[in-house]
């Protein structure tokens, strides 16, 4: 999948009402991998890489980010990858005039991880919060 694909917004409206939300997994993970996910934010902050660590989150294949966590390897739903908010923008996700609408509204990463879920759907921003 490609980024240009990602965000295909009102494809949603048509969801299954019967189907179980895939959020529940992927909160399931979150928690699962709190601490190694707030290690790597912390280190792409400290090693200066960026301000703005943004995990992706999917279930089938992309090409965005480095893999952190493959959930074939760790018997886990989903995939999560270590992006940046500098990839997003030189990749086309976030549109270049959206950038500092992003940074605005973006969340301390002390306290929370900024997460890019990718679902047939479509895909958003969520913020989930580390546990300490």
């Amino acid at each position: 999948m490609n980024p240009e694909d990602l965000l295909n917004e009102g494809a949603g409206q048509q969801q299954k009402k019967a189907a179980p939300s895939p959020l529940i997994s992927l909160e399931r993970d979150l928690k699962e991998f709190n601490d190694a996910l707030h290690e790597v934010a912390v280190e792409i902050i400290v090693e200066g890489l960026s301000k703005y660590p943004i995990f992706v989150a999917h279930q089938h294949e992309l090409k965005l980010g480095e893999v952190i966590l493959d959930r074939h390897e760790l018997n886990a739903e989903w995939t999560i990858h270590a992006s940046t908010l500098e990839e997003f923008v030189e990749r086309g996700v976030i549109k270049p005039e959206l950038k500092e609408r992003f940074i605005t509204s973006y969340k301390s990463p002390k306290d929370y991880m900024c997460v890019f879920v990718v679902v047939p759907e479509g895909a958003n921003f969520v913020y989930y919060p580390y546990i300490k």
